[in-house]
């Protein structure tokens, strides 16, 4: 079994415009053979901007994913994986009520490099995903494909091996 997760933190400030974000997403997978791990993965975000001293956006989003990797191990130390992920994902915008959900799919390269037996450290970027998302009450959803190695979803993570 292994754990491991990301997080991340951002703000941004233009004249009197600011915004602010949080992320958290701890995993657990579970080796089923010595390449194979399957596991799940929770998500939370917040986001929250304001323009002047007025609230403009203030949005949580709540999410659960499963997700499974190969992985091929050129070097003792070393590991490169694929991963493959199914995600549901719910957001409500706490200024104007609006909620809202969704699913993904997703495969992403990852590396990881081992410290020790039992910690190592990965990072993995977007590669082919698709999502779609609908607010309750609208008629269309929006639906999303992306392919490519956008470095602006590059996350690194560390990884505890029980």
């Amino acid at each position: 079994m292994f754990l491991t997760g990301s997080f991340g933190i951002s703000s941004e400030k233009t004249g009197d415009d600011k915004s602010n974000s949080f992320t958290v997403a701890p995993s657990l997978g579970y080796f089923v053979s010595d390449k194979i791990a399957i596991g799940g993965r929770i998500l939370y975000t917040s986001d929250k901007a304001e323009s002047g001293n007025v609230d403009t956006q203030d949005l949580t989003t709540l999410g659960i994913a499963g997700f499974a990797r190969y992985y091929w191990t050129p070097a003792n130390k070393f590991s490169i994986f694929g991963e493959a992920e199914v995600a549901y994902v719910s957001a409500e915008n706490n200024l104007t009520d609006v909620k809202g959900n969704g699913f993904g799919l997703g495969l992403a390269p990852g590396v990881s490099y081992f410290l020790s037996s039992n910690f190592a450290i990965e990072a993995s970027w977007g590669l082919v995903g698709y999502n779609t998302f609908e607010v309750d009450g609208a008629q269309d959803s929006t639906n999303t494909f992306n392919f490519g190695l956008d470095l602006s979803d590059l996350r690194f993570g560390l990884i505890y091996k029980f």
